[in-house]
């Protein structure tokens, strides 16, 4: 084929076509960044554990290129408001955002985010090492394409805005001391899930597993962990609400169930106070992001050093693990574009993907995976990548209106369930028109 008929073809092909673009022309830029040095890329991140590790290894990328980078810090629920705020003006203050992966379609139908094919195809700009292919496939379907037959995922007409950086995918830790103490395996499946639950609270007297509940996008992200491999779904195939199905009220069941038999305060939490109760003590198992591996065994957060063992994601009616995170893109009214895109091919790069990985961060890439240093000081990576099979880039639906349903809807709903105002049924029921008028206001729905 062709490379005309690869972009031509969309989505994931013409992506990996254009990034090699300068490798095919033979263009090989010996030093692509003399023209910026001197320039300061600001940069939107959050107050993340990923981003903590990114600020160590930015020395590195200006001491390289010269390129200055400034960066704004805020709480990650902040975040959406400022960038939309700065992004409404002719000139932004930002030249590069992270994003959490539920606001890239909205961004992409605002048209406030670049599109980066012709960032890859610029010959002096691309670094012909680069290799595309080699980050996380799923990561990269899910985090940074839009178009495609759901709008949102690889397929004709899709396009690359963003990179992953603080992708995730879900894990299963448990602690291995109090496991071998009172005769339990780690779960291989949801039945074998369900029924340690209360044994493994009752032996154990702490919480069976930590897991998010706050209302809004908490809950609502906990309750995707379990719809998923129990094979639910959101919307079926015409943008009907299908969450009221058995598996989402079997989802949602369980959930109140976790909640019930875990550490006390599960409706309130957070991801912070989610992964804090497990480095504390406060529970046996953690069931969410493999942000978790970066900080069991560091003493100054956590008090089970030495004390977890991983295994996947536990099975349902088939494997599926979270899909989601964070990553970088540049906003249209950037004033510094090109250095901006310089910054995030340095930061998503084979070499500083291992820096940024070795500092703490996720992974982005399978050759940092498959890395003898980093396998040397990460071990349990070796489950990692066998969960990195099963990641389920269709995880959520990233329409443009799903922060909205995210959080006005579902994340009420599930909130109430799991604080026992209503019953699972009656939670997810209560909300079918209302999602129902949204799809309709997108037009995924006919009025």
């Amino acid at each position: 084929m062709k490379r005309r008929d690869l972009l031509k073809a969309g989505g994931i092909a013409g992506i990996l076509a254009a990034a090699q673009f300068p490798l095919i022309r033979g263009v090989f830029a010996q030093d692509r960044y003399a023209k910026y040095r001197g320039q300061t890329v600001v940069m939107n991140v959050p107050a993340h554990p990923h981003y903590d590790a990114m600020a160590k290894i930015l020395p590195d990328f200006t001491a390289e290129t010269g390129i200055k980078v400034e960066i704004d810090k805020i709480a990650i629920g902040r975040m959406k408001d400022k960038q939309l705020l700065e992004m409404a003006k002719p000139q932004g203050d930002y030249d590069a955002v992270c994003y959490i992966v539920m606001w890239k379609g909205e961004y992409v139908k605002k048209n406030l985010v670049e599109e980066l094919e012709p960032y890859f195809k610029n010959a002096a700009l691309a670094d012909p090492n680069y290799d595309i292919n080699d980050i996380v496939k799923g990561y990269l379907e899910n985090l940074g394409l839009v178009g495609g037959k759901k709008g949102y995922l690889p397929g004709l007409g899709a396009k690359l805005y963003g990179l992953p950086y603080g992708a995730e995918t879900s894990v299963l830790a448990y602690r291995k001391d109090l496991f071998e103490k009172h005769g339990f395996k780690a779960p291989a499946t949801y039945d074998d899930l369900q029924k340690i639950l209360a044994p493994l609270k009752a032996k154990s007297g702490i919480g069976a597993l930590t897991s998010r509940g706050q209302a809004g996008h908490q809950c609502v992200h906990a309750w995707l962990l379990h719809l998923n491999p129990l094979g639910g779904e959101v919307f079926d195939e015409n943008w009907n609400p299908a969450f009221t199905r058995k598996p989402g009220i079997d989802a949602l069941k369980l959930l109140k169930e976790i909640s019930d038999t875990g550490p006390a305060g599960i409706p309130g939490y957070g991801q912070g106070e989610m992964i804090n109760a497990f480095l504390q003590g406060q529970a046996a198992m953690y069931l969410d992001s493999i942000l978790i591996m970066g900080q069991v065994n560091d003493p100054s957060k956590s008090k089970i050093v030495g004390n977890v063992g991983y295994a996947l994601h536990p099975k349902g009616v088939r494997y599926a693990s979270q899909s989601g995170g964070l990553g970088l893109a540049i906003p249209k009214n950037a004033k510094n574009k090109d250095a901006a895109f310089l910054l995030l091919q340095w930061l998503t790069s084979k070499a500083a993907d291992i820096k940024v990985t070795k500092a703490g961060g996720n992974a982005t890439r399978m050759s940092t995976l498959n890395n003898a240093d980093i396998l040397k000081q990460f071990p349990d990576f070796e489950i990692l990548k066998e969960q990195l099979k099963y990641v389920e880039p269709d995880w959520r639906p990233i329409i443009a209106e799903w922060d909205e349903i995210n959080i006005q809807a579902l994340g009420v709903a599930v909130s109430e369930a799991l604080t026992g105002k209503k019953t699972p049924e009656e939670a997810l029921n209560g909300i079918v028109p209302k999602v129902t008028d949204i799809m309709k206001r997108g037009g995924y729905l006919k009025a």
